[in-house]
């Protein structure tokens, strides 16, 4: 007896590649679905594709359904995706930020693509590749980590609604990734086992963010170039090639202030300036937060102590929230390097995900 049915977000990889099997060896009724967001001739770099949307990821994710003997289809969301997706990161560059694309891609596109489709398909659930772990809990649904600790991919679903988490499952968050490499090797496939992942943005397969926002926005090196690098107190200590192509935390920079390394510390739009420092000037005690959403709790009291992530490798540092004019402000216990408007903070109370937001001041 099927247990549901599900749409499965099929990259092409292992990880939705195994996700997918184990569901429909569990006893799920399977459909494959893989998502086409970019068109890779018109990323203007020069690698071969090698993305999760590439064409030759597209054509694994459908063979492997094939193969497995469910039903697969590709979603067209080029539209929506360069819309909301492209036009919000160069934007985001432009006001001196530093975006997150993947993140904004998973709240805003991908999950409401996927549950848009699931109930067209009259499936149940849809479920996703990622290395977490959702649960339901006094009444709502809470994100917690995967058991992968090296693979968790937690930080990256914060914004989720608990509309979209009702309904989803993350096959992927109760094993390691050794396991699940082991797992196709077993099932005979030693080329996907043996695939290189990929870890740059989708559309800029070549990692050269630089020269997209060159590509995307007409004149922008021009009306940028030749700004000033300063110091704290104002100094002038050089000339930069334009804010955007700068980020926070950034070193070799064409720029130094004696023997100890200099480092992006500020970046401003409104006179092309960036400021750069040491490395203890990139470490900052507090931080406020934008267009929080929470998981756990439906909000949270002021005073509440947490752990918070401010970039996906980040171990996270212990701190305190405190609501402030619809924003959440961050305290830490110790002082943290390297926080960069525009990524993203990420709450946590042990393995839970207790919210998380935009990063938007310092």
């Amino acid at each position: 007896m099927s247990k549901g049915k599900v749409l499965m977000a099929m990259s092409g990889g292992i990880d939705s590649t195994m996700a997918s099997l184990l569901l429909h060896e569990e006893g799920y009724e399977v459909i494959g679905i893989t998502m086409k967001t970019w068109d890779y001739e018109s990323s203007g770099g020069d690698k071969k594709e090698t993305g999760c949307c590439s064409l030759d990821s597209i054509n694994d994710a459908r063979k492997l359904a094939v193969d497995c003997g469910f039903p697969h289809m590709i979603l067209d969301i080029r539209e929506e995706f360069g819309d909301y997706i492209i036009d919000n990161f160069v934007d985001e560059y432009i006001a001196g930020r530093t975006p997150n694309p993947c993140v904004l891609c998973n709240t805003h596109i991908k999950w409401e693509a996927l549950l848009k489709r699931a109930d067209m398909l009259d499936c149940d659930y849809i479920a996703t590749g990622h290395y977490a772990q959702v649960r339901e809990e006094n009444g709502r649904y809470v994100v917690s980590k995967g058991l992968d600790e090296n693979k968790d991919q937690s930080y990256v679903l914060w914004g989720l609604s608990q509309d979209c988490l009702k309904r989803t499952i993350f096959p992927m968050g109760k094993y390691h990734k050794k396991d699940i490499k082991q797992m196709a090797l077993d099932r005979g496939y030693v080329e996907l086992a043996n695939k290189s992942e990929s870890y740059e943005i989708c559309f800029i397969p070549d990692n050269d963010y630089r020269g997209f926002l060159k590509r995307r926005v007409e004149g922008l090196e021009e009306k940028v170039k030749g700004g000033d690098f300063i110091t704290k107190s104002g100094e002038v200590v050089g000339v930069h090639n334009g804010y955007p192509f700068y980020t926070i935390g950034q070193r070799k920079i064409g720029v130094s202030l004696g023997q100890e390394p200099t480092y992006v510390i500020g970046i401003n739009p409104d006179n092309n300036t960036v400021t750069v420092g040491t490395k203890e000037d990139l470490k900052e005690l507090e931080m406020l937060i934008r267009n929080v959403n929470f998981i756990k709790y439906d909000a949270v009291p002021d005073g509440l102590h947490v752990v918070t992530k401010v970039r996906y490798k980040h171990s996270g540092e212990d701190s305190i929230l405190c609501n402030e004019d619809g924003d959440i402000k961050v305290t830490f216990q110790h002082k943290v390097e390297g926080i960069a408007p525009g990524q993203s903070a990420v709450f946590y109370e042990d393995n839970d995900v207790v919210g998380g937001g935009f990063i938007k001041r310092k």
